[in-house]
Order: structure tokens, then C-alpha cells, then sequence
């Protein structure tokens, strides 16, 4: 079932709902971000992943400063509406860091 962007349940979770990133090829994860309606909106006008920093308090869309761009390909709710994953194509590493994905780093045993 599709759903709107006013199905969206922002207000449960402070005005911000979790983003997992996700290669639409691979299926691998690449990271998660945080979005508020604003960035969410955005990255249906636009085609391109738009999230809010939580540490910056701003809108940012991914690869305005690396050029590594996240084409948005499919957006998928998950069943409470308070959760979302961008299907994307990107065009380089998704951290930060320069790795391909975010989780690359494994918690000690």
C-alpha cells in the first residue's frame, strides 16, 4: 500500500524518523540518517537522499560537499510509518570516512 508523506509519523519520535540507506543493486546496507517532513520532502522533489543532522540542526543532502550523490530509487514505510528505507544508486562511498558503507566497523566479543 502506498502512503503520503502526511501518513508519516514524525511527531512519534521527536519531528525526526530513522532512514536506513540502502544500495537498490547490492541490497547492502550503507548507513543511517535521521529526517525530518522537510529533508523528506526534498528527496521526493529532488530524486536525491536529503536528511537533517542532528549535530549540525540543519538539512543536508548527501554529496553536496563529496559529490558522492544517493540517487533515491524506490522509498519504502515500514508498518508503523516511523521508519523508512531509501532504495538508492550512489555514486561513491556512502561514509564519511571514505569507505563504501558506515557499518564497517565490528563491537569487540
Amino acid at each position: 500500500m502506498d502512503k503520503t508523506i502526511e501518513e508519516i509519523d514524525f511527531e512519534k519520535s521527536g519531528g525526526l524518523i530513522p532512514i536506513i540507506v540502502q544500495d537498490a543493486n547490492t541490497k547492502d546496507v550503507l548507513t543511517l540518517a535521521y529526517s525530518n517532513k522537510e529533508s523528506l520532502e526534498l528527496t521526493k522533489k529532488t530524486g536525491n537522499s536529503w536528511f537533517f543532522s542532528r549535530s549540525r540542526n540543519k538539512l543536508w543532502m548527501k554529496g553536496e560537499e563529496s559529490g558522492n550523490t544517493q540517487k533515491v530509487k524506490e522509498i519504502l514505510v515500514d508498518c508503523d510509518s516511523d521508519a523508512i528505507i531509501y532504495l538508492v544508486e550512489p555514486s561513491g562511498p556512502a561514509c564519511h570516512t571514505g569507505e563504501r558503507v558506515c557499518f564497517h566497523n565490528s563491537l569487540e566479543k
